[in-house]
């Protein structure tokens, strides 16, 4: 199916950069989120981002300005219906999205692809709810969406090979490679990233190591540009709770049992980077760790 317009659901931060990446592949794009504010806020953050990639000579002034020009940010669900891609770019949370794409229904055109940037929660179930199981698949990428190269693909059981396709040849259009993964908890990515996150979570908890003692093991003893606890609160530690919950529920296995220490700093407010705390204090000039 030929994809010329593209409804993003959410303008938070991979809202947002979906909506950039889109753009700047010449998809026109309506990016739907229930605040203004929030809106405003996603659009200039990514005014903002593509002046970074301008500045670094990755894109010119003139595709800048005309990819901005395809989005149009709305607060009206019909807007997004109309597009031939919709992907659901809210909060992890099975319920919201639900309600999200219950009040999608209704404007979209026959043809349209509904997907979900989920990154843990079973596609089969969310397309279950709908009217098109088969034109319903997983679409998740990576933070931050204009950096990284993965997206990964995630048929439902009802998942036909056209709407499979179709989603393939957006992923190729934007110059990123695809995964394909089977509906299970949290895919491919997450079912190894985020369990990793909570054992380490589990050392500290254990007092193996302090906060750094744990990032710097693994920068410098396994390469990883980012220590795991750092990781965590870059993607938010709420996420990563939601994560192993879904693959603890999902999977039955003990050892996706959330760690204790991860629950209390959800519990605290201490969800990370965008909280100004997590297993990092971002308050001051520098991060400090908390333990």
């Amino acid at each position: 199916m030929d994809i010329s317009k593209v409804g993003v659901i959410g303008a938070g931060q991979m809202g947002n950069g979906i909506a950039h990446v889109m753009a700047l592949a010449g998809y026109d794009v309506a990016l739907n989120d229930i605040s203004q504010d929030a809106l405003d806020t996603a659009m200039a953050r990514i005014e903002k981002n593509m002046g970074r990639q301008a500045g670094r000579g990755l894109i010119s002034e003139d595709d800048m300005a005309r990819a901005l020009a395809r989005i149009t940010p709305t607060l009206d669900t019909a807007e997004v219906g109309a597009a031939d891609l919709v992907i659901e770019s809210a909060t992890e949370n099975e319920d919201i999205k639900n309600k999200i794409i219950a009040g999608l229904l209704p404007h979209l055109q026959p043809h349209t692809i509904v997907t979900s940037n989920t990154s843990s929660i079973s596609i089969t179930r969310l397309a279950s709810r709908t009217d098109r199981p088969e034109k319903f698949m997983g679409f998740h990428f990576m933070n931050p969406v204009p950096l990284m190269k993965l997206v990964e693909l995630i048929r439902g059981i009802a998942t036909d090979e056209e709407t499979y396709k179709s989603c393939l040849a957006v992923v190729d259009r934007l110059g990123k490679t695809a995964a394909s993964a089977e509906d299970y908890p949290a895919f491919i990515v997450n079912r190894i990233l985020i369990p990793m996150i909570n054992e380490a979570a589990y050392a500290l908890y254990e007092g193996v190591g302090n906060v750094a003692s744990i990032d710097n093991a693994m920068k410098l003893g396994a390469n990883h540009p980012m220590g795991p606890l750092e990781l965590g609160d870059f993607i938010g530690l709420d996420t990563c709770l939601a994560i192993m919950h879904v693959l603890h529920d999902g999977l039955a296995d003990t050892k996706y049992r959330p760690c204790p220490l991860l629950t209390k700093y959800v519990e605290a407010g201490w969800l990370g980077r965008k909280a100004g705390r997590g297993f990092y204090d971002y308050r001051g000039d520098m991060p400090v760790p908390t333990r």
